[in-house]
């Protein structure tokens, strides 16, 4: 079968299509066929080093597809359902053997595409709204990068929830996607500062939290912004890593809180897996939350996917289809 892995970290370029063997699933796996594959910007990081795995290492932590063979000791799913999934490495294949607790089965009318465009953007926007910062009626929270892949879906749930959203992209095309998403207010972060818009479109009083997935550019000048106790909430780094923080700094601007959450925290054990899929699974059925998936690539174009990606050419979710 093909997989998309890296030798050694770099540039897209260091994606290799290479022929490996077929995997066969142990006890507690399914071999699922991969009918999608979900690109998020956290294979970007592991390809370009700044996250580490053992190589050579197959990319990809999400898909969709069909279970086509299970291992003994195996109750969560059976052969021919319809299954998605995330958190697990090697989705850039035409295989992958995936822990069967991991695999949440798709509903009638919810494809496999779908699947793959849900598990990674949509959890994380699932967790950031309802856990992290619970947000509630009244609440303003501030959407970095609000038409990018986890960006629509956190417009839409924090809409859900009653709060007033506002978010910064960077193009007018962008801007209006955000729009249909729910977000109250824009900011274009390329011609406006957004500190003194986010002052201005609050009347000075500033936001309950911010959702930052951009880190460098916009993490420091982000306590400019919030209430006292307000939160920070950086859930990634596609700028860059930030860097050295003094901790004085919370006190300073209003006994704030910063955290740095991930995805795998928050569906640890099978049963918040469930919970949270079955949410953003009947928002998907009911209109609620709308998927966004006008990008997709074939699996060996992978490189020209993540160009796509890091060049902020892509808004919603993209697709490696094998």
């Amino acid at each position: 079968m093909k997989a998309v892995r890296i030798h050694t970290p770099g540039g897209p370029d260091a994606m290799k299509l290479d022929e490996v063997a077929q995997p066969e699933p142990k006890a507690g796996e399914a071999l699922v066929k991969v009918d999608a594959a979900g690109l998020n910007y956290i294979d970007v990081y592991f390809r370009s080093g700044q996250y580490k795995g053992n190589l050579p290492l197959t990319l990809g932590m999400e898909a969709g597809g069909t279970v086509t063979a299970v291992g003994p000791n195996v109750s969560e799913v059976g052969v021919g359902d319809k299954v998605a999934y995330t958190g697990i490495p090697g989705a850039y294949a035409d295989y992958a053997a995936v822990p069967a607790a991991r695999l949440v089965k798709l509903p009638p009318g919810l494809s496999t595409k779908h699947g793959a465009a849900m598990m990674l953007q949509g959890l994380t926007a699932h967790y950031l709204a309802c856990s992290t910062y619970p947000l509630k009626a009244g609440d303003i929270c501030l959407v970095h990068a609000a038409a990018g892949g986890v960006g629509l879906l956190l417009c839409q749930i924090a809409k859900l929830r009653g709060a007033r959203v506002i978010g910064t992209v960077s193009t007018d095309e962008k801007a209006k996607l955000a729009r249909e998403a729910g977000a109250d207010e824009i900011i274009l972060y390329t011609t406006q500062d957004f500190v003194a818009e986010v002052k201005r479109v609050t009347g000075g009083k500033g936001l309950h939290v911010i959702y930052d997935a951009v880190g460098k550019d916009t993490f420091d000048k982000g306590f400019e912004c919030l209430v006292p106790r307000g939160m920070m909430v950086l859930y990634g780094q596609s700028s860059g890593p930030v860097g050295p923080f003094d901790l004085q700094v919370l006190n300073a601007k209003g006994s704030l809180f910063v955290t740095r959450p991930s995805l795998n925290h928050h569906i640890a054990s099978r049963e918040e897996l469930l919970q949270r899929t079955g949410e953003l699974i009947g928002w998907i059925r009911d209109g609620k939350v709308k998927l966004r998936m006008e990008f997709e690539f074939p699996l060996k174009d992978a490189a020209e996917a993540h160009r796509a990606l890091e060049g902020r050419k892509t808004t919603g979710k993209v697709l490696l289809v094998p």
